[in-house]
């Protein structure tokens, strides 16, 4: 799942954005001023905005395909409700409380087919942050979780490194370490070792793809190693 968080104060977006990021989620942070018209321009499943400054309308106002809205606002803001359009959380509050608004919000949607990956017979439930291998249950990790989902999203697609260090840990990747090498074994040890059919697989001097290849064995080229 894809949340937009839109918060002027850093110290709150950080404390928000490393609790949604360590649940499996990927989040773009930004300011009000840098969030106008956003909502049209990305493919967002929540939007989660701070009301403080009284713009927050002004700031994601997109047409009636907008994703849902989660609002922070201050006791204060109480009797504005009427002019935001969206569910409203009162500071302070648990996060605990906030997490669970989040995905009440996206089990709502009315599009639940987005909530749910699946390749082969490795299934991702987004939503609920649960995998399973045929049938059985993955223990997976919540970075092990968020590579998997980003590996699966964009199943077929050969992806770098680079690109694999910069969506999920957030880091510029050192070409001269093994980092994501041992996250990717790692997660190679849940998915796909258990299994005969392996669906992780290495291209040599581009990086990572997630795909079935059952079907193309015993014909045409051989297909890249594992390693």
């Amino acid at each position: 799942m894809k949340i937009l968080l839109v918060e002027d104060e850093a110290r709150m977006a950080h404390y928000l954005r490393r609790g949604l990021v360590e649940n499996g989620f990927a989040v773009d942070v930004m300011g009000m001023d840098s969030a106008d018209g956003v909502a049209h321009r990305a493919d967002y499943d929540l939007l989660v905005c701070d009301v403080a400054s009284g713009r927050a309308q002004a700031g994601i106002a997109c047409d009636g395909q907008r994703p849902p809205v989660l609002f922070l606002a201050d006791r204060t803001y109480a009797p504005q409700r009427a002019a935001v359009s969206g569910d409203m959380l009162y500071k302070p509050f648990a996060f605990g409380d906030f997490l669970a608004r989040v995905r009440f919000l996206l089990n709502s949607r009315p599009n639940l087919g987005a909530m749910t990956l699946r390749v082969a017979d490795l299934d991702l439930d987004l939503l609920r942050h649960r995998a399973a291998r045929a049938g059985s249950r993955l223990e997976l990790t919540p970075k092990e979780f968020l590579l998997l989902s980003l590996l699966m999203r964009r199943s077929g697609e050969v992806l770098s490194r680079t690109l694999i260090a910069d969506q999920v840990w957030e880091i510029n990747f050192d070409s001269t370490t093994n980092f994501v090498d041992v996250h990717i074994r790692r997660l190679r040890s849940k998915v796909d070792d258990p299994f005969p059919n392996h669906l992780i697989h290495t291209v040599r001097g581009m990086g990572y793809v997630l795909e079935d290849r059952s079907s193309a064995r015993g014909s045409g080229p051989l297909a890249p190693s594992r390693c």
